[in-house]
């Protein structure tokens, strides 16, 4: 499958200005690599959207470079990215986060 567009829903752009500013307290210039390693891998859904293994009812695609996961859903060649997250937190963490979102 391939998606059309990509559409980042608010909620997954405040988590990738979350972990860009993160990533920026770590190192100068690291949070800018972080922010454009994970928009690179959600563009990457235009060619690969759907092929990842489905988690708390998304799709979920683990980033190259930084132990984050975007979780999206397909719908009509649509990619929505709903989420952008640490998957180094608690699982149950994450299942609710996603569970708002849905």
């Amino acid at each position: 499958m391939t998606a059309d567009k990509v559409l980042i829903l608010e909620e997954a752009a405040n988590d990738l200005f979350d972990g860009k500013n993160f990533y920026e307290r770590q190192q100068a210039g690291l949070g800018d690599y972080f922010f454009d390693s994970l928009i690179s891998d959600i563009e990457s859904l235009k060619i690969y959207a759907g092929i990842h293994p489905l988690r708390f009812d998304f799709y979920r695609m683990l980033s190259r470079r930084f132990p984050f996961a975007v979780y999206y859903d397909l719908s009509d060649g649509v990619a929505r990215v709903a989420a952008v997250l640490d998957m180094r937190r608690d699982p149950a963490r994450l299942c609710a986060q996603l569970t708002k979102r849905r």
